[in-house]
């Protein structure tokens, strides 16, 4: 029974002896502009230009190929080292100028592509659907010019969709469900708007974007405060329910906006609207709303959920509270994520704060612990380590508390390696329980706590609690 090499020669030759047409032409450069991964970095850099899952699956992918290209270039190809094929059967035309000494097997241009457009994919599936024929082009004109069999370009192709596959294990794919709530049907229906007061940040978002204008667009019966230097979204909004003409609230802004607003509305027993207009939106994105319309049609149609809302000595938050190196660790990971992906970021900001920060002592729940940072989440968080993203419910009355020791030899080491192998969960240096309600002690004197994005009061005691359910617009049913 003939091998399967027999059969990839037999193809190889198949391909070999087509009658020459202009494709050959075009496959040839296509051959030559995908050479050392050129054609996918002029792509990425165009899909990075767009923010959100574009970029995400730019960085996906050209981190996807850097990795493959090594892995197939460096170890496989010296350890099958499979000849290149026999270029005699094939058209002068067809031929590449280069001379290729390096192993056949597998395909390193079959393997960029399919990392790249694979990790664009996960990101992006409609954008990897549109890039897939070109990857496929790129492989097939590796056997069209002849320097590869057909074997060598799909162990490249599967090597390149494996590797993109696994960066999962260092940073995952934010899941396209929102997470778990509560039914909520007391929230009222406002026609037009009508009963809602709007409280605005104006600096939130991007330069280009009004969102009180939008607000005012969306909902024209709506009132509509933009804050300033003197008056907060509480402040606004706590005036505004005093006086009783607002059924509902609404907040435009980033997250610790939301939670500014969040207390407010829990305090006079009000359903709050929260429209994203924010930097990163984490709340928003967790409870299901992606833009105003979202909540715009929550408020038209008067639909509703509840969710859990924690608090610190009794401030309230709707994401996470940390003490420590966290706050500088978030920011300046933020700061780095457009660029080389937020696993990447994580890593790098992890090295640069706490290279400089100095280990706090706590009492954490009655036990002494020597750390580099608290997280404290308003629910569990995934994934598990040092670059938590989501959270799978927002009802499950929970406080997720995720720590760094401080105490173990080349800690600050061990957790930047453990960050970059994606391993941190299971690094010595990282901890974590979950409880209903959080003592925190300082032996360190007065600490700083941070929440959803904001400074809190300087303490030597926390306690962290979970509040009252908040009702939330968002058009969903469970």
């Amino acid at each position: 029974m003939p091998s399967p090499r027999h059969w990839d020669a037999r193809l190889h030759a198949l391909v070999g002896g087509l009658p020459a047409s202009p494709a050959d032409r075009w496959l040839r450069r296509l051959s030559r502009w995908a050479d050392h991964g050129k054609l996918w970095m002029v792509v990425g850099v165009l899909l990075g230009l767009r923010k959100g899952h574009l970029r995400r699956g730019a960085v996906r992918g050209l981190g996807s190929m850097a990795f493959s290209s090594a892995l197939v270039n460096v170890v496989l190809k010296r350890f099958f080292n499979r000849v290149r094929p026999d270029l005699g059967d094939r058209h002068p035309d067809r031929l590449l100028r280069r001379t290729h000494v390096t192993p056949s097997f597998p395909s390193g241009h079959a393997s960029s592509a399919a990392a790249f457009v694979t990790g664009v994919a996960m990101e992006s599936p409609l954008a990897g659907a549109a890039l897939a024929p070109v990857a496929l082009g790129v492989g097939y004109s590796r056997v069209h010019v002849g320097v590869h069999y057909p074997g060598d370009v799909v162990a490249g192709l599967a090597v390149g969709g494996v590797v993109a596959a696994a960066t999962q294990h260092w940073w995952r794919i934010r899941p396209k469900e929102a997470a778990r709530v509560r039914t909520a049907y007391e929230a009222p229906a406002l026609p037009d708007g009508a009963g809602l007061v709007v409280a605005v940040n104006p600096r939130s978002g991007t330069d280009d974007y009004d969102p009180a204008a939008d607000i005012r667009r969306l909902l024209p019966r709506a009132e509509v405060l933009e804050m300033s230097d003197d008056a907060g979204p509480g402040e606004l909004l706590d005036e505004a329910a005093r006086s009783g003409r607002a059924k509902a609230l609404g907040v435009a802004g980033g997250d610790g906006s939301v939670a500014a607003a969040a207390a407010v509305a829990l305090e006079h027993g009000l359903p709050l609207a929260v429209i994203p207009a924010g930097t990163l939106n984490h709340f928003a994105r967790d409870v299901g709303l992606e833009s105003a319309q979202d909540a715009v049609d929550a408020v038209l149609g008067g639909s509703a959920v509840r969710v859990d809302v924690a608090d610190v000595n009794g401030t309230p938050f709707l994401n996470t509270a940390s003490i420590g190196a966290y706050p500088d660790m978030v920011r300046r990971r933020d700061e780095l994520t457009d660029r080389m992906g937020k696993w990447m970021a994580m890593t790098v900001a992890a090295a640069q704060v706490l290279r400089a920060q100095a280990p706090v002592r706590l009492v954490i729940n009655g036990r002494p612990l020597t750390v580099w940072i608290v997280f404290v989440g308003n629910c569990l968080y995934t994934p598990r380590g040092l670059s938590p993203a989501w959270r799978p419910r927002l009802e499950d009355g929970l406080l997720d508390v995720q720590y760094l020791r401080a105490d173990l030899r080349f800690g600050r080491t061990r957790a930047v390696l453990a960050t970059l192998l994606g391993v941190s969960e299971h690094a010595r240096s990282y901890g974590h329980f979950t409880a209903e309600e959080v003592r925190v002690e300082s032996r360190s004197g007065p600490e700083v706590v941070a929440f959803d994005g904001e400074m809190g009061e300087e303490s030597t005691e926390f306690v962290f609690r979970k509040r009252a359910v908040l009702t939330v617009y968002c058009c969903r049913t469970s």
